[in-house]
C-alpha cells in the first residue's frame, strides 16, 4: 500500500512531456524579410562606396588632364616668337602676312563657337625620333567628339609653314572638353575675343596678356580651369 503511495506521488511529480515545437511560417516570412532588409542595405552600400570612388577617380583624371593642358599651353605662350621692329613691318602685298604673326579668331563648330589660336613659339615638339628644332607654327583648334563634347588638339609644324589643316595624327591637349573661352588684353588691360597682329584694327600689336579657360564634362558638375599667361615679349601698336 505505502509502496503504491510512493509510485503514484513519484508519477505525479514528473513532468508531462511537451510536443516538440517548430516555427509557423510567419515567423519564416519576417525571418526572411528582415535578412532580405539587411542584404539590401548591404549591397546598397557597397554601391555608394564603389560608385564614389569611380567619381573621384575620374574627376582627378580630368583635373589632371586639364592641368597639364594649360601648363602645355603656358609653356608654348611663354616661349612665343615675334617680329619685332625695325625687322618688322606691315606688309604692303595682298595676301601676304608676317610668318610669325598671331591670329585669334572664332570659328563654328556644328552651330557653336570655339576659338582657334595661331603663333609661332620655340617649344616645338618632335615625334618620331626627330631631333630637329626651331621656330615652330602652333594652332590649337577644336574638334567635335560626341553629344556637347569636343577635343581640343595642338598642331606643331617647322618651318616652311604649310597651309593648316587638322590631322587625325594632332596630339589631343584636352577631351571631354564642353567649352573653351580664350581672352587677349592689349597694354592698356583692354579685352578682346579677337587678335589679329598683322592686322591695322591692332595697330600690328601683339597682345601683352592672354587668358584661357577650359570647362570640362564631368560626372557630377562641369570641371572649371583657367590660367593667365603673360608674354614674355610683344609688339607694340604702331604708331
Amino acid at each position: 500500500m505505502t509502496q503504491n503511495r510512493q509510485t503514484r506521488r513519484l508519477k505525479s511529480n514528473i513532468d508531462p512531456p511537451h510536443p516538440a515545437r517548430g516555427f509557423t511560417l510567419l515567423e519564416i516570412m519576417i525571418a526572411i524579410f528582415i535578412f532580405a532588409v539587411v542584404l539590401t542595405t548591404i549591397f546598397a552600400s557597397f554601391n555608394a562606396l564603389f560608385s564614389g570612388n569611380e567619381t573621384i577617380e575620374q574627376g582627378t583624371a580630368s583635373y589632371e588632364m586639364a592641368q597639364n593642358c594649360l601648363s602645355r599651353m603656358m609653356i608654348d605662350l611663354e616661349s612665343i616668337h615675334i617680329s619685332l621692329p625695325p625687322e618688322y613691318s606691315p606688309q604692303t602685298v595682298a595676301d601676304s602676312h608676317d610668318l610669325y604673326r598671331m591670329v585669334g579668331e572664332m570659328v563654328d563648330i556644328q552651330g557653336r563657337e570655339f576659338p582657334k589660336l595661331r603663333f609661332t613659339s620655340l617649344s616645338h615638339i618632335a615625334f618620331g625620333g626627330k631631333t630637329q628644332n626651331g621656330i615652330a607654327e602652333i594652332v590649337y583648334y577644336v574638334q567635335i567628339e560626341g553629344d556637347d563634347r569636343y577635343l581640343l588638339k595642338r598642331a606643331d609644324n617647322l618651318h616652311p609653314y604649310p597651309s593648316f589643316e587638322e590631322k587625325a595624327g594632332d596630339p589631343v591637349l584636352c577631351k571631354d572638353l564642353k567649352s573653351l573661352t580664350v581672352k587677349y588684353y592689349d597694354e592698356n588691360g583692354t579685352e578682346y575675343d579677337l587678335w589679329d597682329s598683322d592686322a591695322e584694327a591692332f595697330g600690328y600689336s601683339t597682345p601683352r596678356a592672354i587668358r584661357i579657360k577650359l570647362e570640362l564634362a564631368s560626372v557630377s558638375q562641369p570641371l572649371l580651369f583657367e590660367t593667365m599667361v603673360t608674354l614674355p615679349v610683344f609688339r607694340e601698336k604702331k604708331k
